[in-house]
């Protein structure tokens, strides 16, 4: 092969490999653009799907039941809204106040930062002005029904009409108002704060999905709502423990590491029927062993927790729904139940009695 032919075979070859080398090119942008265009595409999907909830995702069955809540209202917006729920009461315009919580939260995304309190009064005013309904609430911010339901799920059982007596023994008088409980009873000291999602590392590693509150030994647990008992007993993780399952059975009540020895009143069982107020239990720091009747735990505290159940598969499983309910401890402190000592016992019990009034 001369000189020439070779050149000319050369050209040639460099020309075949430039065009592969161009189709190549050209075959990797095309592929960078479709990633980019997959990109903006499940952007915009999730843009679609949290917008309104605070950059979270709205996760629901095929049949529309929520597997998640994350309940973010603070104290001040839950004293608030409760405000204006009891102050309406009975009035034309009674503001019920979990739909005004789910209004707010539908407009800012279930966050209630500085201006909530602010907002929750805009909101009430425009009701009592008939300027705003609800119902056209629900129609024109697109999570508003989500979060009526989630709240509903969280709150539906906590205020309503009761009968308490006002004296030991006394005769009933009906009210309206909060008629759930504080977990502790009155003048037993505790501290707490927001513990929810912490790590916790007995048995495998895992989030605290409750709220521990630290105080005495012997320290009277009281039933936040009126329920039956759907557990009591030992637990390796949380010791004697009592589950109260709300009437609804929306809300499923967790009391845990109760005092060793004489951990729960003792006429409750399973089944048994309870009324808010109620002593159901006593403080301990029972648990973190499959012995049973241990004190495993550091501190003498009581675990409290709150799980939703929107659908019963839910229930002793993956997809369990406990929601952080430190604003709500802090709320349900406006209702705190008087014990007295019973003598020659172990015991304590309330001193005034409550009915609930069911709601029609």
């Amino acid at each position: 092969m001369n000189g020439k032919e070779w050149q000319g075979r050369r050209s040639v070859m460099n020309m075949i490999s430039a065009g592969r080398k161009t189709w190549c090119q050209r075959i990797k942008a095309a592929a960078i653009i479709l990633e980019g265009v997959i990109l903006l595409m499940a952007a915009f999907l999730l843009w679609e799907n949290t917008a309104g909830t605070g950059g979270k995702t709205v996760t629901a069955t095929s049949d529309g039941t929520i597997r998640w809540v994350d309940f973010n209202v603070s104290y001040e917006a839950l004293c608030k809204a409760y405000e204006g729920d009891v102050d309406t009461y009975g009035s034309e315009m009674h503001i019920d106040w979990i739909d005004l919580l789910s209004y707010v939260a539908a407009k800012n995304g279930g966050e209630f930062g500085a201006t909530a309190v602010s907002e929750l009064n805009e909101a009430a005013e425009k009701v009592k002005n008939k300027e705003l309904t609800f119902d056209e609430a629900a129609e024109k911010l697109k999570y508003f029904s989500y979060y009526k339901e989630a709240y509903s799920a969280v709150l539906g059982g906590l205020v309503g009409e009761y009968e308490i007596q006002e004296s030991e023994g006394g005769p009933y008088v009906k009210k309206y108002g909060l008629k759930a409980f504080s977990p502790i009873a009155k003048g037993f000291p505790y501290s707490d704060y927001d513990d929810f999602g912490v790590s916790r590392s007995y048995g495998y590693k895992r989030q605290h999905l409750g709220h521990d509150m630290m105080g005495q030994i012997g320290t009277p647990v009281i039933c936040i709502e009126t329920g039956y008992v759907e557990a009591l007993g030992w637990n390796q993780y949380g010791g004697w423990r009592i589950g109260i399952r709300s009437f609804d059975k929306k809300r499923y009540y967790y009391y845990a590491h109760l005092r060793k020895n004489y951990p729960f009143q003792s006429n409750l069982k399973e089944g048994s029927a309870v009324q808010a107020g109620d002593v159901i239990g006593y403080m301990g720091r029972t648990g973190y062993s499959s012995k049973e009747n241990t004190n495993n735990i550091e501190e003498s505290h009581l675990h409290f927790g709150l799980e939703l159940v929107f659908d019963e598969s839910q229930k002793e499983s993956d997809h369990e729904i406990w929601i952080n309910c430190y604003e709500l401890v802090k709320f349900l402190q406006k209702n705190q139940c008087e014990t007295i000592k019973v003598d020659g016992t172990k015991e304590w019990r309330r001193v005034y009695q409550t009915k609930d009034i069911p709601h029609t």
